[in-house]
């Protein structure tokens, strides 16, 4: 199976909808022009009069009436919007969301599209309508339906690094899916020049960790840290290392090893056994979504509100595979399944 999200539009367009940000740009915005008007105003009182200067005078009033009124009603949204959990409000479809999309700085307002396809025929196997923008929540979630609807005892799944999640990996694990993803990379050592963690070889009979200068970093302590059990390394060869300034700016550097780290170790020994894997996966799931939003338009979701939009998109998924299967079988094997 290959697990794949995707944001799809609602019937909501931007200027209607809010976050907290964007609601702080807006009142400034209108405090800007208010203090313009009221110094147009001002300038125009120490003009002569005239009928041109009256005309004008009297266009300015009724701007700024116009924004003391848009004023009045944006406090009124944002006192709703701060009200929600997230602090951010639609006006139309009040379940959508903003959401980041892949562009750098882009995003659009509507749901996130979550599949499970099998790889070989393309079919859509499940899939679920969310509000929540990031994936990383997604995976198990998609592997469990998945499996539950092949009714098998095992599963191999592919995803994209935005679903890289330990405690969602491990809960595949135990329910025995397994995972190829890659780890995001977000070191800030590595960032800097320096070396990662990855960079450092766990060998486990002796549980410590080798350094790029061969030194062995003992096991210290085990800590608690939102919910996961962390066990920390390190060595005192650090201070007169001739590799230190390539290593870490600290009196010593230190490893931190998850208690299932093991679990997730395994995941990057698939996905280097089979460096291949992403590649399957993007021309596995991106080639639904592609007919997906091709057949729906522009304009994405017609429906408003959550329940309404998941009916839509499983109305939309049940023609895509019956496309899938008349064009894998045929009309004539397709009918005698169904007969059957």
């Amino acid at each position: 199976m290959a697990i794949d999200g995707s944001k799809f539009k609602a019937v909501n367009t931007r200027d209607k909808k809010f976050t907290r940000a964007k609601m702080d740009r807006r009142l400034a915005q209108i405090e800007e022009s208010v203090a313009r008007y009221l110094s147009q105003l001002e300038t125009a009182d120490r003009q002569e009069p005239s009928e041109a200067l009256a005309a004008k005078t009297t266009h300015l009033k009724e701007k700024l009436a116009k924004l003391a009124s848009e004023l009045q009603r944006l406090k009124a949204i944002e006192k709703e919007m701060l009200a929600t959990p997230d602090q951010q409000i639609s006006l139309t479809d009040p379940d959508s969301r903003s959401m980041a999309t892949s562009g750098r700085g882009s995003g659009l307002v509507g749901y996130n599209v979550q599949i499970a396809v099998d790889t070989e025929h393309h079919l859509i196997v499940t899939h679920e309508v969310t509000n929540t923008g990031s994936d990383r929540s997604q995976l198990a979630k998609m592997g469990l339906q998945a499996k539950d609807v092949f009714r098998a005892d095992h599963l191999d799944v592919v995803a994209d690094r935005g679903y890289f999640n330990g405690r969602e990996i491990l809960a595949c694990e135990q329910a025995e899916i397994r995972v190829t993803l890659p780890k995001p990379m977000t070191s800030g050592a590595k960032s800097e020049g320096r070396f990662g963690k990855q960079d450092f070889v766990y060998l486990p009979k002796a549980d410590v960790y080798r350094c790029p200068a061969g030194e062995a970093l003992a096991y210290r302590y085990t800590n608690e840290d939102e919910g996961k059990m962390l066990r920390r390394y390190w060595t005192a060869a650090c201070p007169h290392c001739p590799l230190k300034s390539q290593c870490t700016t600290a009196p010593e550097r230190r490893i931190t090893r998850w208690e299932h780290e093991h679990v997730l170790e395994a995941v990057q020994q698939r996905l280097d056994r089979n460096p291949h894997a992403m590649r399957q996966r993007r021309e596995t799931a991106e080639h639904p979504f592609a007919t997906l939003k091709m057949r729906m338009g522009a304009t994405h979701f017609l429906m408003k509100r959550l329940p309404k939009v998941a009916t839509e998109m499983a109305l939309h998924v049940l023609a895509y595979n019956l496309t899938r299967v008349l064009n894998i079988v045929g009309v004539q094997q397709l009918l005698t399944a169904m007969r059957t």
